[in-house]
Order: structure tokens, then sequence, then C-alpha cells
């Protein structure tokens, strides 16, 4: 991949907007002040700053700013949902259900407690169903839900509010990794009964190195810290919020909420253009995934013969990914595209494009004919 490749790779991070980066760059230099420090003007500023992010990315999900505690990321956020509520589970309660499909730490925090992880079964589109949670929470035994609101990889959206009023009527807590849809679709955490929510601010234009545990109020005193020191944020996650960070965070939610209608209509468009164009020019090429439940910006396809590897060396002016970007150092054929029920060579021939904010048609027909030549190439 060159320097100057176009930049088609947004599931794995999206670049920082202009205008958000413009809002952080005081807070690095002319604004030092430790949010936490209330004995002078420079630590209340921050304060204030704080604040004013923790009620953008409050608004943009619809929940009350108090429910916001700031992590530095999506598998921070998404460890102490679940090693956070796992001891207050009732007596007799010692599972928990995850779906298939889930962010790698999703399943190895769920595994890292000691209970039993029940792994839900998807169907070829990636989706849950929900009577499946149903069966699950009648035996009586499930402390936790955790399913994530759409998948990194083939972008599928899960039909998160009718598993919510299954966990709630079972009393059990859902926990809803929800880094990839927030600021790409319309997230309402109340509607979809989420009783925790983890964010991330570098998929959404924002910051790398911040994120958020959104904890409903009914959960918030049972809880338990994962990190503990100074008694920041209610003595609920410890250490000091990075005030330039946060800035961008909620800075960038405030973007994504204007931006959200047209920016999800414009990217359904350039990715249903993208695919005509590579289902009409690669014999073969194949759709990973539900052609209609998943993440506008999303296409993850197969090319039946090849390695995507290969693809993507004779590929070089543009920027893809053969799978999620927290495992392309492992060599093992994605657990997503195996709970699809796709063949391990048809794994290995698999890429995921994630089309942003930048793109343009342009850069979509220059993709396609990018792809194009390159598995001819291979082919040959």
């Amino acid at each position: 991949m060159s320097e100057g490749a176009i930049y088609l790779d947004h599931h794995a991070t999206t670049p920082v907007d202009p205008e958000v980066l413009a809002e952080m760059l005081p807070w690095f230099t002319e604004r030092p002040g430790n949010p936490h420090s209330r004995h002078h003007e420079h630590g209340w500023s921050a304060e204030a700053a704080v604040d004013i992010a923790r009620s953008e990315i409050a608004a943009l999900v619809n929940a009350s700013d108090r429910d916001v505690f700031f992590t530095s990321g999506a598998t921070e956020s998404n460890n102490w949902a679940i090693k956070g509520m796992v001891p207050t589970f009732e007596d007799g309660r010692r599972r928990i259900l995850v779906s298939a499909i889930e962010h790698p730490c999703v399943l190895n925090a769920a595994r890292a407690t000691g209970l039993t992880v029940t792994i839900l079964p998807v169907d070829q589109g990636g989706g849950v169903d929900p009577q499946r949670v149903r069966a699950e929470l009648e035996q009586g035994d499930v402390g936790l839900v955790s399913i994530m609101l759409a998948n990194n990889e083939i972008g599928t959206i899960q039909p998160i509010a009718a598993i919510g009023r299954m966990a709630h009527e079972a009393g059990v807590p859902l926990h809803c990794d929800a880094a990839q849809a927030v600021g790409r679709i319309p997230v309402d955490m109340e509607r979809l009964g989420v009783d925790l929510m983890s964010v991330t601010a570098h998929k959404l234009y924002g910051p790398k190195g911040i994120g958020a545990l959104i904890v409903a109020p009914g959960w918030q005193k049972r809880l338990q810290p994962l990190i503990h020191g100074g008694g920041q944020q209610e003595g609920l996650r410890s250490g000091t919020v990075p005030t330039p960070l946060a800035v961008g965070f909620g800075a960038a939610a405030a973007r994504a909420r204007i931006l959200l209608g047209s920016e999800r209509r414009s990217l359904a468009a350039l990715r249903n253009r993208l695919w005509a164009g590579i289902e009409g020019g690669i014999e073969g090429a194949t759709l990973n995934g539900s052609e209609i439940m998943r993440l506008p910006g999303n296409l993850n396809f197969h090319i039946p013969g090849v390695d995507a590897d290969d693809i993507i060396r004779a590929a070089p002016e543009i920027a893809v990914s053969t799978g999620s970007a927290c495992s392309s150092e492992s060599s093992a054929p994605s657990h997503v595209l195996a709970a699809i029920g796709l063949s391990e060579p048809d794994i290995r021939g698999s890429i995921r494009i994630g089309l942003g904010r930048p793109n343009t048609e342009e850069e979509v027909d220059m993709a396609i004919d990018v792809l194009i030549r390159a598995a001819v190439k291979v082919r040959k």
C-alpha cells in the first residue's frame, strides 16, 4: 500500500475530522488544566470542557450525561462491562450469552471470567435469532447478554431492541458493543433497551485512545470498577480524563449527530455503486453478510479461487483489508466469516471495505477499476 492510497478502511479507524482537530488543539498547549483540579480556573475550564463532551456523546445515543464514563477505548469498555458485571450476578446465574461474531475483546473477556460462555449462532447474514436468546434466558442461569449492535467485518446490524426486551423480561442486563454503529446509524440507547453500551471516538472521526462505557442509571451502583486509583468519575473509572481527547470525542459526536442523516444516504449510495461495479466486473464476486441489514458504508465480499492478500498486494492504489484490524496480526481465518458458513478458501478470498466521510464517487470508480485489474492479474 502506498502512502497516497485511497483510504477505504474506515472500519479499522477513521481520520480525525479537521473541525474536531481544531477543537482539540488548544487543550494540548494553551489550556493545560487537569479536569480533576478543583482549586483554579485552569482545572475548572478543563472540567467544563469534559462535561460538554460528555453531554455531546450522551445526546448522540439518547442517554444522560451522567451515564457516560470515559475509558481508553472500546476494548477497555467491553472488558469493563463484562468483568465489572460478573461480581453482581445473582446466585445461580453463571452464564454469559454472546454472539458468534462478537469482537475478540468481548469473546476473550467473557472467557476470562471463568464462567460458562454460550455462543449464539448466527444466520448466513450474520443475524442473531431473538427467539434463540429467549430460549437461553428461560433457563434462568444467564447473568449477562453481550451482543454487538453492528459487526466490524460484515456490517450486520443486530435486532437489539427485540433482544433488549427479552433480557429485561428475564431481569438480565444487556451489554452492547456499539463501536461500529454509533455515528453511522441512529442509536437510541433507551429505545434499544441497552443497559451498558461501549463506544469509541476513533470510529466516528475523533481521536484514538479514548472511548466510553455508557451505563444506564439502574446499573451504575452494581457495576464494579476495573481500574482503581484516585476515585475519578464517581469512583467507577479512576485515572485522569485526557481533556484534549475528551474534547475531540465530544466534537466528533456533535458532528456525527448533525451529519448522520445525509451521511447515511451518501455512504449507502457509494457502497451500492462500488458493489455494482465489483459484482459486474469480477466473475464470481459474492457478497458476505446481509444485503439489507448492514452498515451503509460496509462492503465485504469474496472472490472464488483467489487469496485476498494477493489481491491487496496487486492493488496498492487503495487501502482495504481482509478483516478486523484488531486481529490482522493473526493468520487464523476470520471467526466472523466462518460463523456465517463460508469455507476456508472463501474466507481467504474475502475483502473488507469501509467507506467513510471523505470518500467520493471518483474514488469509488477508481477502486472498482483497481480491484478488477488486480483480480485479473492474480487469476492469471
